[in-house]
C-alpha cells in the first residue's frame, strides 16, 4: 500500500508558473469490522491498517487486554475502500458488547476528528481510571523530542502532510512512530502495534504529537496507560481538563528551548 502519489501541480515561482509533480498523502477509508459486523469507517493513510484496528479497539474501550483478540484478518478489498476484521474472544464480544455499541459511528470517522459520529456524547466518556505510575524525565530531555520526532517522518519528507505519534523513553529514546493523515489515526496505530507486540499497557513512555491535543488524544493515551502527553501545538481546554482529572502530565507548544506546561502531576524535572 502506498502512503503517497503524485500528482500534477503548477508551481509558482519569481512570479512564473511552471509545470510539476508533487507527492501527496493517501487518503482512502478503512472499515472495521468486529467478526461480521461494521464497527466503523475512518480515514486514513493506508499502512499499518492491523495496528489502526487494534489500537481503536483498545482506545475506544472495545478491549482492555491483548488476550480479548482472536486475530486480525488482513484487508481485503471493497468497493468502497478496504476492510479489515477483528475477531475477539466469544467471552469478549459478550462483556463487551456495550463498549461495542458505544464505539460504532453512524457514519464515518474523519481524517481530522476521531470523535465525529460518535451517536451520543455520553459515549464518548470512557471508564478510565487516574493513572497511578509515576516516573521523571527531565525538561532538556522534553525539548529535544520533536527534532527526533521530526528527523523519523519519512513520508512527511515526501508530502509535508501527514501527522505523526511517537512513543518515547523517558531518556528520550524514540521507540516508535506512525503517520497518517488523521492524528487519532497514528495515535491508533502506535498503540495498536505497542498491543500486538505485547507492550501494553504503555507505562513509562511519552506520547509526542505532531499536532494539537485534543480530548480525544487524551483519552486514547489513558486508555493505552500513557500518563505524560506532549504535542507541538496547543491542547483544547477538555484536554488540560482531562489531563488534571486523570493524574496525566500535559505540554503543549513544544519546542527547542520552550514548552507550555499545562499540568505537571510531578513527572517533569530540570
Amino acid at each position: 500500500m502506498k502512503s503517497s502519489v503524485a500528482r500534477p501541480v503548477t508551481r509558482w515561482a519569481n512570479g512564473e508558473p511552471s509545470p510539476a509533480d508533487d507527492r501527496v498523502a493517501v487518503e482512502e477509508p478503512l472499515e472495521i469490522r468486529i467478526g461480521e459486523k461494521p464497527l466503523a469507517v475512518t480515514m486514513r493513510t493506508p499502512g499499518h491498517d492491523r495496528d489502526l484496528a487494534a489500537g481503536f479497539c483498545l482506545t475506544e474501550g472495545v478491549i482492555q487486554h491483548p488476550d480479548e483478540l482472536v486475530g486480525i484478518e488482513p484487508c481485503i478489498e471493497a468497493d468502497y475502500g478496504n476492510i479489515v476484521v477483528v475477531l475477539l474472544t466469544d467471552e469478549a464480544r459478550q462483556r463487551r458488547s456495550s463498549e461495542i455499541k458505544g464505539a460504532s459511528r453512524e457514519l464515518y470517522v474523519s481524517s481530522s476528528c476521531g470523535l465525529c459520529g460518535k451517536q451520543s456524547i455520553d459515549r464518548i466518556q470512557q471508564c478510565v481510571s487516574p493513572i497511578t505510575n509515576q516516573f521523571t524525565v527531565q525538561r532538556s530531555v522534553v525539548q529535544s523530542l520533536p527534532e527526533k520526532l521530526r528527523a523519523a517522518q519519512a513520508t512527511f519528507d515526501e508530502t509535508g502532510g501527514l501527522h505523526a505519534a511517537g512513543c518515547f523513553t523517558p531518556s528520550g529514546e524514540l521507540k516508535m512512530l506512525r503517520e497518517d493523515v488523521g492524528r487519532h489515526n497514528a495515535v491508533d496505530k502506535l498503540v495498536g502495534a505497542a498491543l500486538l507486540s505485547g507492550q501494553t499497557p504503555m507505562r513509562q513512555r511519552i506520547l509526542l504529537v505532531s499536532g494539537r491535543t485534543s480530548f480525544e488524544i487524551m483519552q486514547k493515551a489513558a486508555m493505552a496507560g500513557i500518563a505524560f502527553v506532549a504535542a507541538v501545538s496547543a491542547p483544547s481546554s477538555l484536554a488540560v481538563d482531562f489531563a488534571k482529572a486523570m493524574n496525566m502530565t500535559l505540554i503543549g507548544f513544544l519546542r527547542p528551548g520552550r514548552m507550555n506546561v499545562y499540568h505537571d502531576a510531578g513527572r517533569l524535572v530540570e
